[in-house]
């Protein structure tokens, strides 16, 4: 059974906080925190705002922090803040101005 995925296309803006129970996959803009079981950033999406899911793949622009168990972050990422994680994976390319943390692993 899948996943219900909401999308955020390309012109798309939202200020405030955006909560999602299952996936959202950004390609526009967000200013405001991000709530979801999964959370997939575009190439070409910009978010001002922090970030809680189990997974995360961030391939666009992000000034926040991030808390996940499992982050993968895209050759495309500019990131700028903390990330807090139990797994992480960063491709050759991307952008960090970062601070991280590994949580415990149960």
């Amino acid at each position: 059974m899948g996943k219900n995925k909401s999308f955020l296309r390309k012109d798309t803006r939202v200020k405030g906080n955006l909560i999602e129970k299952e996936s959202v996959i950004i390609d526009g803009e967000v200013q405001g925190n991000i709530n979801a079981e999964e959370v997939e950033l575009f190439e070409n999406s910009k978010v001002k705002g922090n970030i809680k899911s189990k997974t995360s793949e961030i391939g666009g622009k992000l000034k926040g922090d991030v808390d996940s168990d499992r982050i993968h972050i895209k050759k495309t990422a500019d990131i700028v803040g903390s990330i807090s994680q139990k797994t992480i994976s960063i491709e050759e390319g991307a952008s960090l101005k970062i601070r991280t943390e590994t949580k415990n692993k149960k």
